[in-house]
Formats: C-alpha cells, sequence, structure tokens
C-alpha cells in the first residue's frame, strides 16, 4: 500500500510543478545564504586563530560553504526538471533521471541537517581551543621584541577592552604569569631581585593586571597593581570591595560571543533543512504523479502520487534483499583456492607431458 498517496488533478499538477520552480529558486537563494554564513564564521574565527589552541575547527564553517554551493547546484537543477514537468510531455527527458535525483537530494538534505548539528556540537571543541590559546597569549604577552609573537600584547589588550573582560578564567590569572618583560625591570632595586630570587623559576609574578583589564565604567581610579595589598590604596578592601576591572573571563566572553553566532547559524541551517526537506516531498510527489501518466497513457487524466510506492516495512524489506543480491553476485567462489575460473569446462585435452602424448601412447612408441 502506498504511503501519504495524493490524487492529482492535470491542473493541480501543473500548479504543484509551478510552485516547485518557484521553490526550488529559493532554495537557491538559501544555498547562497549557507554559504554566505560559512564565509562569515570562518572569517571570525580567522580572526583570533592567534587566541586559540591549533585544533581544527575549522570544519563547520568549511561543511556550511560546501553545503550552500552544492544547494546552489542541485535547487538549479531541480528548478529546471520541475519548470519542463508543466508540460508532460516534457517529462520524458528527466524521467529516467529524477530518481536518481531525489535520492542524491535526500542524502544532501541529511548533509544539512548534520551542518545545523555541527553548529551546536562545536561548543566544547572551541571552549578548549580558547582555554589552551588565551592561557598561551598571555604567557606571550611581554615578549613584544620576539619575532611571531610581538603582535601578542596588542592583541591581548585590544581583545579585553572590546569584550570587557581580564584574563583566561578571571583577573586572578595575570598573578601566575610573568607579563611584565624583564627590560622594565629595574635590576638595582632590592625589591625586583628579591621577588625573582623568590620565584622558583626566576619570574616576576605579582599581584597587578594590565592597563587594559580596567573597568572604564568604574568612579574609581582603576587599581591594576596591589590589588591584594589593602594598605597600598586609601580606603581599599580587595575582598569585599567591588573590583574597578572587568570581572569576567576572555574565553567566557569569546565563548558567548561564538556561542551566539554558531546558534544563528545552527537556526538558520535547521530553518534550510527543513525547507529543503519539504521541497524534496514535492518533487517526489511531482515525479510518482508524472510517472502514473505515462502508464495510462492520457496527459489529462488524474493519477495518483506518492511518497513510497510500498510501506516502509515492505521498502525497507526489498532494499534489503537488493543489497543482499548484489552482495551475493560479488562474491568469488573460494571453494578451490579461490579460482573463479574452476568450473569452467575445458574444451582442450589434458595436458599429459610436454609432447601431449598419453603415457600409454608413449611406451608404446618407444
Amino acid at each position: 500500500m502506498a504511503v501519504l498517496k495524493v490524487k492529482f488533478t492535470k491542473t493541480r499538477r501543473d500548479k504543484l510543478a509551478q510552485i516547485l520552480w518557484i521553490l526550488n529558486w529559493i532554495s537557491v537563494v538559501t544555498g547562497i545564504i549557507l554559504f554566505s554564513l560559512g564565509l562569515f564564521l570562518k572569517v571570525e574565527l580567522k580572526k583570533r586563530e592567534e587566541l586559540m589552541a591549533e585544533k581544527d575547527i575549522q570544519y563547520v564553517p568549511n561543511m556550511l560553504i560546501a553545503v550552500g554551493l552544492i544547494a546552489c547546484a542541485i535547487n538549479f537543477l531541480g528548478g529546471k526538471i520541475c519548470y519542463d514537468c508543466v508540460d508532460s510531455t516534457k517529462f520524458l527527458r528527466w524521467k529516467l533521471i529524477m530518481l536518481p535525483y531525489i535520492v542524491c537530494t535526500f542524502f544532501f538534505t541529511l548533509c544539512v541537517l548534520v551542518g545545523a548539528l555541527m553548529c551546536y556540537s562545536m561548543h566544547w571543541e572551541l571552549e578548549e581551543a580558547l582555554d589552551l590559546g588565551l592561557m598561551q597569549a598571555m604567557r606571550f604577552y611581554k615578549d613584544t621584541d620576539m619575532p611571531g609573537r610581538c603582535f601578542l600584547k596588542h592583541t591581548v589588550d585590544t581583545l579585553q577592552i572590546q569584550f570587557q573582560c581580564c584574563g583566561n578564567s578571571g583577573y586572578k590569572d595575570w598573578f601566575q604569569i610573568q607579563w611584565i618583560s624583564n627590560r622594565y625591570l629595574d635590576m638595582s632595586k632590592k625589591e625586583v631581585v628579591d621577588r625573582l630570587r623568590s620565584n622558583v623559576e626566576g619570574k616576576y609574578l605579582m599581584d597587578g593586571v594590565p592597563f587594559s583589564c580596567c573597568n572604564i565604567n568604574s568612579p574609581r581610579p582603576c587599581i591594576q597593581q596591589q590589588i591584594t595589598n589593602n594598605s597600598a590604596h586609601f580606603n581599599y578592601e580587595h575582598q569585599t570591595e567591588d573590583q574597578n576591572l572587568w570581572m569576567k573571563g576572555c574565553r567566557q566572553a569569546l565563548l558567548e560571543y561564538y556561542t551566539h553566532i554558531m546558534q544563528s547559524i545552527g537556526l538558520t541551517v535547521l530553518i534550510t533543512w527543513l525547507f529543503e526537506l519539504s521541497v524534496l516531498t514535492g518533487v517526489r510527489y511531482l515525479q510518482t504523479s508524472l510517472e502514473n501518466v505515462l502508464r495510462q497513457g492520457d496527459p489529462d487524466s488524474e493519477s495518483d502520487g506518492w511518497l513510497l510506492e510500498n510501506s516502509l516495512m515492505e521498502t525497507a524489506r526489498t532494499n534489503l534483499s537488493i543489497i543482499k543480491s548484489l552482495g551475493k553476485s560479488n562474491q568469488i567462489n573460494t571453494a578451490n583456492n579461490g579460482d573463479p575460473n574452476i568450473d569452467v569446462p575445458s574444451t582442450s585435452k589434458a595436458h599429459y607431458g610436454p609432447d601431449n602424448v598419453p603415457p600409454k601412447e608413449k611406451m608404446e612408441t618407444s
């Protein structure tokens, strides 16, 4: 029994073909949108790649770019097919192509769905990449005179000002690394030398943060040095008073920024998938109804259209039997050392010896 069978008159078939022609062209536009979104995400990730660990997170935008280009090609062909199917006589040129086209488009819609899910699953990989990348960038913050790292101070300062954040998880992350170069340390001061010697690794650690961590909205002048020393500042208690620093870590700030982008893109891709699936359903109805018209021989007659000619179970069993028969036909008979010609009858005499003479005859002649 056919699944979701619908009866079509000639007028309804023509209208369906016209609507599908329009929808396919709309799908071409959605393909361009997917391509643009993938390109946008790729550029946004590329902007801050020096703040991320070397992880392959570009696969999501690359997937969207590829899906967008394929969507344009598939729906352009679908629009041409639907335009010709308005005339049932022109359907003959597409009759053998439509079923493979529908199957390929079905698997393509699955790729679109995978692309939407990848936008949501990218969160954890991005968080790990940001965690490792930001800590590494902070360690290289002081290396302003080293090639390949001299730009990181500007990058980190710009990040903290633009996203109103400080450190990786918070401002205290700066306490654990030396972010001031030895070039700017006065070695003549005993305090500086003692601080360097007190550290096992010889690093100059202090309870201070770069200027870019300062909260510009705070009414109090920024306290970025000796943050935990209450006596160093007038009317100051660092444990109870709200800091005039950005409290949010940059990892969280960037993760929220990228998560918002990916969720918006994922929702757009999901809507595109539903739209592509609805167009594919309409093309399937058009194909089956036109094939039934050809069987009846009257282009003006009514015809039935369906999604599946048989039930889901029957269709699954049929396809499974086809796959099994194909597998059996490709098997090689390995009963006799795997020789595929073992059962082929020989048309020549047996090869008895060098002179092709039976042993008995050879003895008589000798």
